[in-house]
């Protein structure tokens, strides 16, 4: 591929584990878009702004459980029900590199989806437009020179979060029908570990070629993070363990010391007194008076017990 915008050509020729690349095109596209070429040409010089933003890239897990065919239709499914029906030209492509020894296959397809909108004409349409900001009243709100201070906002709602949220709750819902439909267990779940109550750091995507350098024995920056990830959430999931454990010891041992101790007669009359006294501070005149004369009544009956060598029920009904 050439790109005329930077005078650069790419070559993916050798690129292995190609399954599919095609590009879905809304009713107004042009059918030259159709050539990825031509799309992503233009895309590059329509734009007035060098930094400027050109496309939202998805990455996404296709699932083992399902053949490739059947994932191949799931995906193209989902570009044209949840991106093609907002507007979006969608370029497509399935990926399902060579699985590395005593690895899990990663089949998985990435989606470029060009930013800026598409008019009803086929012509490329704005990505912003400018507002007046108001005040509470609804009056313009003015610069220090007194001209009308502009807010830029989003034609589309593409790149909103809540957008984002909708396309991984579409996606998680069209695999867990299809593992319905063929009677697995599995689900998947778009909410994030966080919302799902899940205490344990997400590992981050590595891509076949940081896999491929990390399989030859070459360490990387995602390699190494992700291996520090994986340490954390053992820590943790050890840490969560031995914490369970040592909480089910003690209410063990608190169980079995309370089935040894029988309460004295101080116990049962300590009980007494604290109800007392909590009575007494319910009344805001006389409260020390009271808790005073509360903790002589005590003091004077454990002492006369302790005389007579009495300390629990049993033995209080003996003496009696």
């Amino acid at each position: 591929m050439e790109c005329t915008y930077y005078g650069e050509v790419s070559d993916y020729t050798r690129k292995g584990g190609v399954v599919l690349a095609e590009i879905h095109l809304p009713k107004q596209a042009l059918e030259r878009f159709k050539d990825r070429e031509t799309l992503w040409n233009e895309v590059e010089w329509i734009e007035g702004n060098k930094k400027a933003q050109l496309a939202h890239s998805f990455d996404i897990a296709l699932m083992n459980e399902f053949s490739m065919e059947e994932n191949i239709e799931l995906a193209r499914r989902f570009v044209e029900e949840q991106l093609v029906a907002r507007g979006m030209i969608a370029d497509l492509a399935i990926h399902d590199p060579k699985k590395a020894k005593d690895k899990i296959p990663n089949p998985h397809m990435h989606i470029m989806v060009p930013i800026r909108p598409l008019q009803e004409d086929g012509t490329w349409g704005q990505k912003q437009k400018k507002i007046p900001v108001l005040t509470p009243d609804g009056q313009p709100v003015l610069n220090q020179k007194g001209q009308p201070v502009f807010r830029a906002v989003h034609t589309t709602d593409w790149s909103r979060k809540e957008t984002l949220e909708e396309l991984r709750s579409a996606w998680a819902k069209m695999c867990n029908e299809l593992y319905e439909e063929k009677g697995l267990t599995e689900r998947v779940d778009a909410r994030s570990y966080e919302e799902r109550g899940i205490d344990k750091i997400p590992m981050v995507h590595e891509g076949p070629n940081v896999q491929a350098m990390e399989a030859r024995g070459i360490s990387t920056a995602l390699g190494s993070l992700n291996r520090l990830i994986r340490a954390l959430n053992d820590m943790k999931e050890r840490a969560k363990n031995l914490l369970q454990w040592s909480l089910l010891r003690q209410s063990q041992l608190m169980e079995r010391m309370l089935s040894l101790h029988q309460p004295t007669l101080a116990d049962y009359l300590r009980n007494y007194y604290d109800k007392r006294n909590a009575v007494a501070e319910s009344y805001a005149y006389g409260t020390q008076k009271a808790k005073n004369t509360n903790l002589k009544q005590f003091a004077e009956t454990i002492r006369f017990l302790e005389e007579q060598d009495v300390r629990t029920p049993e033995q209080l009904t003996e003496k009696a």
